[in-house]
């Protein structure tokens, strides 16, 4: 059973003895109750980051990380690096900013290629 769960479930063996110890200790409810996650609370609560993605969906936007720091930073009050700006807005809400880049036209990137 014990390799079945393994195999199926994909999880490492110390986490499949830890499920079946707490089934075996306090059954079905044991295992299903919610315990409280170690570590640091998360600085961006699930407001703030809604609040923030329907900012970042509006047609005006921002056009920096910067923009969306200090816009975290003074109507929100949270203290939060550049950084976790940077990753929350990029890669977890797959936010894209709204800055004109500079376009060439096919006639100039044509003429160059001339062999």
């Amino acid at each position: 059973m014990y390799c079945l769960l393994r195999c199926d479930t994909g999880k490492h063996r110390t986490t499949i003895q830890r499920w079946l110890s707490s089934y075996r200790t306090g059954g079905i409810e044991e295992l299903l109750c919610q315990k409280p996650r170690p570590g640091r609370p998360r600085i961006m609560n699930p407001e703030i980051v809604e609040k923030l993605s329907e900012e970042l969906n509006q047609v005006e936007g921002f056009s920096s990380y910067k923009e969306v720091h200090q816009w975290l930073t003074s109507c929100c009050d949270i203290p939060v690096a550049y950084r976790t700006v940077h990753q929350w807005v990029r890669y977890r809400l797959k936010g894209k900013l709204k800055v004109p880049r500079r376009r060439e036209s096919k006639a100039e990137t044509g003429s160059s290629r001339r062999v």
